[in-house]
């Protein structure tokens, strides 16, 4: 009963337990602009509600299936938040969710995220949310809504963490991968921007190793420090993509090369009775790849199944298709590479098979 009595003596706030509404309130107010900048067909309502609004029928779709997917940035965040450059990490925000829209064919429509961090940093969280509209915009969707959570307690000083949202649709009928994916199609590959946002656990254990600072140059990137190289925001592909899928160009399936790699991604849009070979000397192996190994001490291997290595995506198409596809990819502003073709599997073998081997071009 003391406890309490005294608690009200001093009228605590939720202030005084380290909860600044009026700073949510200002976050909330400097991001309107920046949600209202990404508003397409379907999206017209301003942030406030309880909920984002989206009217599907608004975008002609005739027999749609909704695809939804959500993902985080994982500890590339810890390089944001100890380099002080966040806008980067709102755009890997979406396409971490997009880009695994579009490998199932689909439309990203809409987009909501989660921030929630010990103490808002209002500055810092808007950098966040411009990036993530940018994300929304080069990805052609809406950002519709979200939410800001400040709590003390759960993360120490001005560190945060990010969650995204994404909806999409596909006519059924144009659902990926094809089920006529089969032994003599090619693999195409398209090129990343670097790591993306996976193995950046590896990646910091190696910058510990280098004993380089944040704001050091970056050995393989000129004119950048090795935080600004390392937070390339990841590529997304939505756009170039949708435009090749709704030509009918004969895309028959899709893969982002994520967490996992050539090896764990590519069996996933594989008939189990095929194997995915792939030429590891036409791959575009960037310099940070590169150092990553030598300085690490990464094999090959360990490279392929936790890094992209240079291909963000993987698209397959029947060989008559290769020029039409490669041709509208590349128009589009995508590097295409042709990285080999589907054989039948032998046995138990595994479903990835290299030959060559990484090498920077």
């Amino acid at each position: 009963m003391g406890d309490g009595k005294q608690a009200l003596r001093n009228g605590l706030t939720y202030a005084d337990a380290g909860v600044d509404i009026s700073a949510g309130n200002d976050l909330v107010s400097a991001i309107k602009p920046l949600a209202r900048s990404t508003r397409r067909k379907g999206a017209d309502a301003a942030l406030g509600g309880f909920g984002g609004l989206f009217d599907l029928k608004a975008c002609g779709y005739r027999d749609p299936v909704l695809v939804a997917a959500n993902d985080g940035v994982g500890t590339k965040l810890r390089l944001a938040i100890d380099s002080g450059l966040h806008r980067g990490v709102g755009i890997d925000l979406v396409a971490m969710s997009v880009n695994d829209l579009v490998v199932q064919g689909a439309e990203p429509l809409f987009f909501l995220d989660y921030y929630a961090t010990g103490k808002l940093d209002v500055a810092a969280a808007r950098d966040v949310i411009a990036g993530i509209a940018d994300g929304c915009k080069q990805a052609g969707c809406a950002l519709i809504g979200g939410e800001t959570a400040e709590m003390p307690g759960m993360y120490h000083g001005n560190d945060y963490d990010l969650a995204g949202f994404a909806v999409g649709a596909v006519e059924r009928k144009k659902i990926l991968p094809a089920k006529d994916v089969k032994a003599g199609d090619v693999i195409l590959g398209l090129a990343s921007s670097g790591p993306h946002s996976n193995g950046y656990s590896l990646i910091r254990r190696i910058i510990a190793l280098s004993g380089l600072a944040l704001t050091a140059p970056a050995p393989f990137s000129k004119g950048e420090t090795l935080a600004q190289a390392l937070l390339t925001p990841t590529r997304i592909y939505v756009k170039s993509l949708l435009k090749s899928l709704r030509a009918g160009l004969g895309i028959k399936a899709l893969a982002h090369l994520t967490g996992g790699g050539f090896i764990e991604n590519i069996p996933r849009v594989l008939p189990k009775a095929t194997v995915a070979e792939i030429n590891l000397d036409v791959v575009p192996y960037l310099p940070v790849f590169d150092w990553l190994a030598r300085t690490g001490g990464v094999d090959e291997r360990e490279m392929l199944r936790t890094f992209n290595c240079g291909i963000g995506m993987i698209v397959v198409v029947r060989e008559k298709d290769v020029k039409a596809v490669s041709t509208a990819l590349r128009k589009a502003g995508e590097r295409v590479v042709t990285l080999g073709q589907i054989r039948k599997r032998k046995g138990q073998e595994e479903q990835v098979a290299f030959s060559g081997s990484l090498q920077v071009q």
